[in-house]
Parts: structure tokens; sequence; C-alpha cells
């Protein structure tokens, strides 16, 4: 846990809820174990999107959809998204989501492996949201780097891992240590890197926000 339970249940009362569709949908998916965006990054993507009104936007993972329909919910009424998805099993179920919430003709679903679609995907996007395989960030970081637009967004969810990553290498459970190595590089080329300008916010599980400069 990152910030205090107690803090961030007191943060998400405040919240004032979605349209039924999405509210239901995210039941739903909670309750057959299906991860979706906490609350209060729920909050935070609404606030963003309100301020950079983004019109193209790259979703990497997009589980059952309901991050994806967040998007179109709240960017602007044009705004196109694309979205990437490599589990079968979640593909059926957020094409079925798509078509019940009427957003088809707003979205793109892109089957595969999401590091194989990034190198081969073109154009510029004001907006990219990053919340897959989170081992993966750092290999598909410079696809995603060329595909940012100047002035463009970058929000990686989920890399401080539950605050494993301020723990020693020693005392994070071995399975995870390839990840938690992956994602310190991850963190470091992010808030280094001289076309970007980043902020690490200890927000859900972590999320850092980035934005690409000339």
């Amino acid at each position: 846990m990152i910030v205090e339970e107690r803090m961030r249940t007191y943060i998400n009362s405040l919240d004032t809820g979605h349209p039924p569709f999405l509210e239901n949908l995210e039941k739903e998916a909670l309750q057959q174990g299906v991860p979706v965006v906490r609350r209060e990054m729920q909050s935070f993507l609404r606030t963003l999107l309100a301020l950079h009104k983004p019109r193209r936007i790259l979703e990497v993972g997009t589980a059952v959809g309901f991050s994806t329909l967040l998007f179109c919910e709240y960017a602007p009424e044009d705004a196109q998204i694309t979205t990437i998805e490599n589990y079968e099993k979640r593909i059926l179920l957020a094409k079925n989501n798509f078509a019940k919430a009427g957003r088809q003709d707003q979205i793109t679903l892109l089957e595969g492996d999401a590091g194989e679609i990034l190198k081969n995907l073109e154009g510029e996007f004001d907006l990219i949201f990053m919340d897959a395989a989170k081992g993966q960030y750092i290999h598909w970081l410079p696809d995603v780097l060329r595909l940012m637009k100047i002035g463009g967004v970058l929000v990686s969810d989920n890399v401080l891992q539950e605050g494993d990553l301020i723990e020693s290498h020693y005392l994070v459970e071995r399975r995870n240590r390839t990840i938690y190595k992956r994602m310190r590089e991850y963190l470091f080329e992010l808030t280094h890197h001289p076309s970007l300008v980043t902020s690490v916010l200890p927000l859900g599980d972590g999320v850092t926000l980035s934005i690409k400069q000339e």
C-alpha cells in the first residue's frame, strides 16, 4: 500500500461517480477478478482529459475495455481511441462492451502482442496510456516516444508495485525481481530522458505523468 488506507477511502468517497454503464462495468469486472484502474486513478484521468482534451488516444492494455470507455466518456466527442490487447478471452469481452456502449465507431481494437504492434504503428497521439505488462514498459518506450506528438502526454499506471520499488532487491520475492529491476529502469529513463518532463505520483499503485517536449 502506498497511500494510507483511510486517506484513500476518504478521497474516493468524494468521487461523483460515472454514468450507469461504466459503474456497472466496473462492478462486473471486479466481481470477476479483472483488474480495472482504481477509483483515484479514474478521477485523475477524468481531470487530465478535461485539461488536455486529447483527440487521438493510444491505450496499451485493454482488458475488458473499462478504461477505453472511460476515455470515450470524458475525452472530446470526436476523440478516437486505439487500444491494444493480447489476451483473447478479454478481447471478446471488450468488443462486447464496446458494442453495448455504442462506441464501436470511436474505438480501434488492435489484437496481438503490444511490442510487435507498437513497432508497426504509425501516426502521432495526444495521449498514451500504459496499463499492460509492467515488465515490458521499458522495452516499449522507444516506440511509445516515437508515437507521442510534441506536447503529448504519457501516463503509465501501476509503476510503484505496491511499494516494492523502494525495498531492497533482496527483500522482493524472487518471482517479482525482474519486474522490479525493469520498472526501476523505466522510471529512471522517464525522469532523465531529455525529451520528457515527468512527475512520479503516489496515486493508486503509482503513476507517472510525462510530457514530450521539443
